[in-house]
């Protein structure tokens, strides 16, 4: 090929020589099989650079070993090799042969930098974990090392290709570690490198990853699943022989060239569908797997046809990802049939072209041209989410963002259109807000309402494939917060918290302010007779930077604004008296404060209602009534006390909740409901439970402005024959 045009000299000439130059010490089986294996693909200028950082990081590992006694170099040379097979340039070969050498031995990568350049140096460092640095704990560390190595792939997505071949030879030598740590990595690698595998099409190395994780997570399982199939697989040999034999002569007859194999089942795949069909071992082994290999596209579609005329297909089990790919760039055509003794026959037909993309993925970059448009699909998807990758992990803690990207690896099942006819790709069960995120992030943020098929749906309704949605947005809209707890996908999710968290900011800033300005109005002065040099000092004894930080931690309870002003005045912040109701100014709530006002649930306070706030760390001002039987408990600490009261023009519906007792008869609960509906009021949940003897008692959360029509509500319900009592309730 054309790394031989590059030689002077014999490939295997030149390949001595180069081992010839290493010290007997240094050279490994592994090393030579590698060398081998780079001469079919790779130059000699090329080599050299491989060969140059094996000397590099065999001097840096010298004198280390892994756990089952091998010298450390072995464990970079075998990783080197995977990635070889998947026919890696040589920057990232070399890179993989020195992806411990930052973490585990005295080199930096600024001596990478110098001895190799800064793209190797770089991907290294992608590739490292952040074991430098010292976190709260052995989740967070594996969490923002996730994120570091995710953010890195954006840069260059060989970082990731590497870290999964030294995942992959990691667990093919898990045997030497202890059971606990066996079952840690073995569920790491499950839960997130199987699924980065797959999500970038590299199906070889998920499947792998995926049979050995499932071996020493489930050991037991493992083993009986494995003995079970090889006895199974003995006796299927000669009708996997005869079907062979049947498709090969069709295709022959109507001359389409084509490769037949029979497709071998893998251990952890009959596992889960074992779980999640919840069929019997023999039922899932006696499914017979082909893959058949044609030359174009024209010949797939022929070739179903006919091993449809053959063998009966199933309904309801084509799948066509030929027109429609996986999210992954995977192409194939999919059919179940009946097979001989109506056993269930799967068929794969695709050309060769997408049987390399289906193995290799995003690897298949460097087997083929990038202008080649099936190659470089893969690489396009891989981008695609790669960048959305970016977007997730703005203002999202290292644990949020590792769960974000999780969830997003497991591959989309739900097709569905823009009113323009384009396709989008969703997670099964995504809802109409996670299709108006993928669309964009501000048509997410700016959504009302959704259409589909042209009728008005709930925002939380799931979508199915085929259909057409549309998505009504308008300018004064903002994300609200429930959506979290229906969407489905990793940017919906991530880009509702990043919006509600720069809102729950902006909010408690400009409560924090009010409420130092309260406090310093009882101490009769005001922020702006305080001077600069007096807040400079309180930032600088709190670590803060500015006062907008400042106004934050007042606004969310987590600072106390009565010691603060008197800190500004240079008072003693020891003991604050408690707030006197009638001499203090009272901090005015209009009801839409949202997420740093919040109404509490024990006494529902409504508008006319005599209320009290308390301060509470993290979540701002509670409002409660001053009848709340809570409040004593709050009495130790009159430091939190905020003196509030309604404004006079709040057009708003509160949480209020009524107790009724009721003569126990059929119908009684329908006529209090139609009573309530009557009085303009929705009820928002209802409870219902035995009383005395013929009685029931009746529990409604409703829905009303304020006091005046709470007691208009009451009135209704009191004149009702069948009620009894009824009353509001408080804690």
């Amino acid at each position: 090929g054309a790394a031989e045009r590059h030689r002077s000299v014999d490939p295997m000439d030149y390949a001595a020589s180069i081992r010839s130059r290493l010290p007997k010490t240094r050279r490994s089986t592994g090393l030579r099989q590698l060398l081998q294996q780079l001469e079919t693909y790779m130059s000699d200028d090329q080599i050299d650079l491989v060969v140059r950082a094996y000397e590099f990081g065999a001097e840096a590992h010298a004198g280390q070993t892994r756990q089952s006694g091998e010298p450390y170099i072995s464990h970079p040379v075998a990783v080197a090799g995977i990635l070889a097979d998947m026919r890696m340039d040589a920057k990232g070969i070399a890179a993989a042969i020195l992806h411990d050498v930052i973490e585990d031995t005295p080199a930096a990568k600024e001596q990478l930098d110098r001895e190799f350049g800064s793209d190797i140096a770089a991907l290294v460092d992608g590739v490292t974990k952040l074991d430098q640095l010292q976190f709260r704990s052995r989740v967070e560390a594996q969490a923002e090392s996730f994120r570091k190595m995710l953010l890195a792939m954006v840069e260059d997505i060989r970082v990731i290709l590497v870290k999964l071949a030294d995942r992959l030879h990691n667990m093919r030598t898990l045997d030497s570690l202890p059971r606990e740590k066996q079952s840690r990595i073995a569920r790491e690698t499950l839960e997130i490198y199987a699924p980065i595998a797959n999500r970038l099409g590299i199906n070889t190395v998920k499947t792998e990853l995926e049979d050995l994780g499932f071996r020493y997570l489930r050991p037991y399982r493992y083993r009986v699943l494995e003995r079970a199939l090889k006895k199974a697989q003995g006796n299927q040999r000669q009708i996997v022989r005869k079907i062979s034999d049947t498709l090969e002569k069709e295709l022959a007859r109507h001359e389409i060239p084509a490769r037949i194999v029979g497709r071998q089942k893998h251990l952890h795949s009959i596992y889960r569908k074992m779980l999640v069909k919840g069929r019997t071992l023999s039922e899932i082994v006696d499914v017979y797997g082909f893959r058949i290999i044609v030359e174009d596209v024209d010949d797939c579609y022929r070739a179903l046809g006919l091993v449809h005329k053959v063998y009966k297909p199933m309904p309801g089990r084509f799948k066509d990802y030929v027109a429609i790919p996986r999210v992954n760039g995977y192409q194939s055509l999919h059919t179940t049939c009946f097979g001989p003794r109506g056993l269930p026959l799967e068929v794969q037909i695709r050309t060769r072209e997408m049987d390399v993309v289906a193995e290799t993925g995003i690897a298949s970059h460097w087997r083929y041209k990038a202008e080649d448009k099936s190659a470089a699909s893969p690489q396009l998807r891989a981008r695609e989410w790669l960048r959305n990758l970016v977007e997730l992990q703005q203002g999202d803690s290292s644990e949020e963002f590792l769960e974000s990207v999780k969830v997003d690896l497991f591959p989309d099942k739900v097709y569905v259109f823009t009113p323009k006819g384009d396709i989008r790709r969703l997670p099964r069960g995504a809802t109409a807000v996670d299709f108006a995120y993928a669309v964009h992030t501000d048509i997410g943020n700016r959504c009302v309402a959704a259409k589909i098929d042209r009728r008005l749906v709930p925002l939380r309704t799931p979508l199915s494939n085929g259909q057409t949605v549309e998505i009504i947005t308008n300018k004064g809209a903002r994300p609200n917060p429930n959506w979290v707890n229906f969407v489905v996908t990793a940017k919906a999710r991530s880009a509702i918290r990043h919006y509600l968290k720069n809102l729950r900011r902006g909010e408690a800033a400009e409560l924090g302010k009010r409420l130092l300005e309260q406090a310093l109005k009882e101490q009769k002065a005001s922020l702006r007779k305080v001077e600069k040099e007096a807040i400079q000092k309180v930032l600088e004894a709190f670590g803060l930077n500015n006062r907008i930080e400042l106004y934050e931690q007042l606004g969310l309870g987590e600072r106390l604004a009565p010691i603060v002003a008197r800190l500004l005045l240079g008072m003693d912040a020891g003991d604050v008296e408690p707030a006197d109701t009638r001499k203090s100014p009272a901090l005015t709530i209009t009801g839409t404060e949202g997420m740093v006002v919040t109404y509490a649930r024990c006494c529902h306070p409504i508008p006319g209602d005599a209320i009290m706030g308390h301060l509470s760390s993290g979540r701002g001002v509670v409002i409660h009534r001053n009848v709340c039987h809570n409040l004593a408990n709050f009495r130790k600490h009159p430091e939190k006390w905020v003196t509030v009261n309604w404004r006079s023009d709040i057009d708003q519906d509160f949480m209020a909740q009524l107790t009724l007792v009721a003569v126990n008869r059929m119908g009684v609960l329908a006529e209090v409901a139609a009573t309530i509906s009557a009085a303009k009021s929705n009820i928002e949940q209802v409870t219902v439970r035995e009383g005395d003897e013929d009685s029931s008692v009746m529990t409604f959360l409703l829905r009303v402005h304020d006091r005046q029509h709470l007691a208009a509500v009451m009135r209704s319900i009191r004149k009702m024959p069948s009620v009894m009592k009824v009353t509001r309730d408080c804690a």
